[in-house]
């Protein structure tokens, strides 16, 4: 039913994947119709494979080989964890994503570099280690068609908002956005109307708070 490409198919069922989720079935179409996404989401129900199908999949009708997606996620862990979620689905597709995220140590600076300078369609970074790669002219945003925000409340928690901002402002205006949050307080609502246009809200939590355009 989600009319993905077969290749897409081959890496599912390799990872034992045979029904979505309930944000899966919800947001899979409206990212593949090319409109914006709110989605109000827990960890664990399934997100990451919610944006990222769809995505990967128009990527490969597309054949782009530039950046084309650039997904921000609030740590270390989350970033490293979406990266292997990406290379998993993608193993057959041939499309290929970097993890950009601090902690590491000189070397690790300079693989992360040296990799967004090789290309990949798709990069998950942390805000902080991004902005220090756009400040270095290290990434081109130009050709970026979908940004992603993802656990934006704990992006909030830590400090990132200015910073997350300042990316948001870099980003060409003709994108498509997916803002995914647990919690839309008055900060994050602020950040999600900065950043969306007409999105479409989905909620995924007993008591989801609206999400304001």
């Amino acid at each position: 039913d989600l009319n993905l490409n077969s290749s897409l198919f081959n890496a599912l069922a390799d990872l034992k994947y045979t029904k979505p989720t309930t944000i899966q079935h919800r947001v899979f179409p409206i990212v593949m119709s090319g409109r914006d996404v709110c989605g109000i989401a827990q960890t664990g129900t399934g997100k990451t494979a919610a944006f990222v199908l769809p995505i990967l999949n128009k990527i490969t009708k597309s054949g782009t080989s530039t950046l084309n997606t650039l997904i921000l996620a609030p740590t270390r862990e989350l970033a490293i964890q979406i990266d292997q979620q990406i290379q998993g689905f993608s193993y057959f597709l041939g499309v290929s994503s970097v993890p950009i995220y601090g902690g590491g140590d000189g070397i690790v600076w300079d693989q992360q570099k040296k990799a967004v300078e090789t290309g990949a369609e798709i990069v998950v970074a942390t805000p902080g280690r991004l902005i220090a790669l756009l400040a270095g002219g290290k990434i081109d945003l130009s050709t970026l068609e979908h940004l992603v925000l993802d656990e934006a409340d704990r992006m909030l928690d830590m400090g990132f908002l200015p910073v997350v901002k300042d990316i948001i402002g870099r980003c060409p205006k003709n994108r498509q956005t997916l803002f995914f949050s647990a919690t839309v307080p008055p900060e994050i609502q602020a950040v999600a109307s900065f950043a969306l246009r007409d999105p479409a809200r989905v909620e995924d939590v007993v008591e989801a708070l609206a999400c304001h355009h």
